[in-house]
C-alpha cells in the first residue's frame, strides 16, 4: 500500500511538472488576439496624435489670416462708430500693414498703449514664416466708409507660408470679410 501511494505521488508530481512545462511554453509568446489588440490601440493613438503635429507654417498661416481679418473688422467698426473713413494699408515689400484714420495717420493700438496699430510679420517671431504675397486693393489700401463698406471695390489679401496659402476677401458692397484656405 505504501508503494502504491508513492507511485501515485510520483505520477502526481510528474503531472505537475508537465503542467508547469506547458504553462512555461504558453507564456513565452503573444497570442494573435493580443497582437491585434495592441496594433489597434497604437493605430487609434496615432490617428489622434497626427493632427496635433501640424506644421508650424500651417499654424502661423491660420493665425495670420485670423489676425488680418480681425484687424480689417476693427477698422470697419471704427469707421462705423466714428463716422469717418478708416483704412488698412498693406506693404507687401515690408511684409506689414497698419490701420490709418482719414488723415492717413496711423491710429494708436487700443490694447498696446503707446504703440501704433501696425503689424510686421517679419519682426514677429510667432508669425515669422508668413509673407503677404499680394493685395488686389488700389495701392494696397482698403478704406471703409461710415457705413462699413469699402470705398472702392472690395478685394483680396493673399498670404503664404511654406507653400500654404490663405486668402482674406473683403466683399465690395457689404464689406463682409472671409478667409479661404
Amino acid at each position: 500500500m505504501y508503494i502504491s501511494e508513492i507511485s501515485k505521488l510520483n505520477s502526481f508530481i510528474s503531472a505537475l511538472r508537465k503542467m508547469k512545462d506547458f504553462e512555461s511554453h504558453k507564456t513565452r509568446g503573444f497570442t494573435l488576439i493580443e497582437i491585434i489588440i495592441v496594433v489597434v490601440i497604437l493605430s487609434i493613438a496615432a490617428m489622434a496624435a497626427i493632427p496635433l503635429m501640424s506644421s508650424a507654417s500651417d499654424v502661423q498661416i491660420r493665425s495670420a489670416a485670423n489676425l488680418i481679418a480681425a484687424d480689417l473688422e476693427y477698422a470697419k467698426s471704427m469707421a462705423i462708430s466714428r463716422g469717418q473713413n478708416y483704412s488698412v494699408v498693406f506693404d507687401e515689400g515690408a511684409n506689414s500693414y497698419q490701420i490709418e484714420d482719414q488723415s492717413d495717420n496711423v491710429i494708436p493700438h487700443p490694447v498696446k498703449k503707446g504703440f501704433d496699430y501696425a503689424m510686421n510679420f517679419s519682426n514677429d517671431s510667432r508669425l515669422g514664416k508668413v509673407d503677404i504675397t499680394s493685395t488686389s486693393f488700389t495701392s494696397g489700401k482698403v478704406t471703409f466708409d461710415c457705413l462699413g463698406s469699402p470705398v472702392s471695390n472690395g478685394g483680396t489679401i493673399t498670404i503664404s507660408a511654406s507653400g500654404i496659402t490663405a486668402t482674406i476677401t473683403v466683399e465690395p458692397v457689404t464689406g463682409y470679410i472671409s478667409i479661404g484656405f
